[in-house]
């Protein structure tokens, strides 16, 4: 692989609590991936807003569904900075990219832009998802995957890969090495969302699903190394 996706949640950016910006694992991913990306690796990555604010949450608490995801997006830009921070820290040559215009934050995205900021070395962080309501950051990522034709998506999870059932409620769950598109939608796996991985099907852009969790193993996905589930 050449270039990836690295599709982070808000709640791995959240820590332990899940709230707020975990300084430590920050500054602990930007190391990761200061290695990975000085061996060539061009690297791409969409981070969700869950640590703040989700627009499915804000909806169910009575928010109109447009303004909770505006509000949503706007919590991915909040982690797109800290992030952007954590990298520039430790020397990483690094852009923050927006859905939404914020010219004063981050380049507005275009991708053009993105691709020359990716052979260059820059690590490009693509923060407000799509820019429009009704889409998850999974659909942001698969889409901005396609746009800088991406060689894969690696999604950092809380779990070690894709199971044919709940690992926590079903201690014999079985786990997939690796598994056809056709199978994960028949067998409702829940890889990501419909509409992202449907994207990526039919792009042909395989998903690693892999646990976050571990110490270096975000590294080691950048690497290209053999861990969690593949999708393709």
């Amino acid at each position: 692989m050449k270039r990836v996706l690295l599709k982070l949640s808000g709640e791995l950016m959240g820590g332990k609590a899940r709230i707020g910006i975990d300084v430590a694992f920050l500054r602990s991913l930007a190391r990761e991936l200061k290695q990975a990306t000085s061996e060539g690796m061009q690297l791409a990555i969409v981070n969700g807003g869950g640590n703040f604010f989700r627009g499915v949450s804000g909806e169910g608490e009575g928010i109109s569904r447009v303004i909770a995801d505006n509000m949503g997006m706007m919590a991915t830009v909040i982690n797109g900075l800290a992030l952007l921070d954590a990298l520039t820290a430790e020397g990483v040559d690094a852009r923050l990219m927006t859905a939404i215009p914020m010219q004063s934050i981050g380049e507005p995205f275009i991708r053009l832009r993105a691709i020359r900021h990716l052979e260059k070395g820059r690590v490009v962080i693509l923060s407000a998802g799509t820019g429009n309501p009704y889409f998850s950051t999974d659909t942001a990522a698969a889409l901005r995957a396609a746009e800088i034709e991406a060689d894969a998506i690696l999604k950092a999870t809380k779990v070690d890969g894709v199971y044919d059932a709940d690992p926590v409620t079903h201690p014999d769950a079985r786990r997939f090495d690796r598994v056809s598109y056709e199978e994960a939608l028949e067998r409702k796996l829940g890889v990501m969302d419909p509409t992202a991985f449907t994207l990526c099907m039919q792009r042909r852009i395989p998903i690693t699903v892999f646990d976050a969790g571990k110490s270096g193993n975000i590294g080691r996905a950048v690497r290209g190394e053999d861990l969690g589930t593949v999708i393709d």
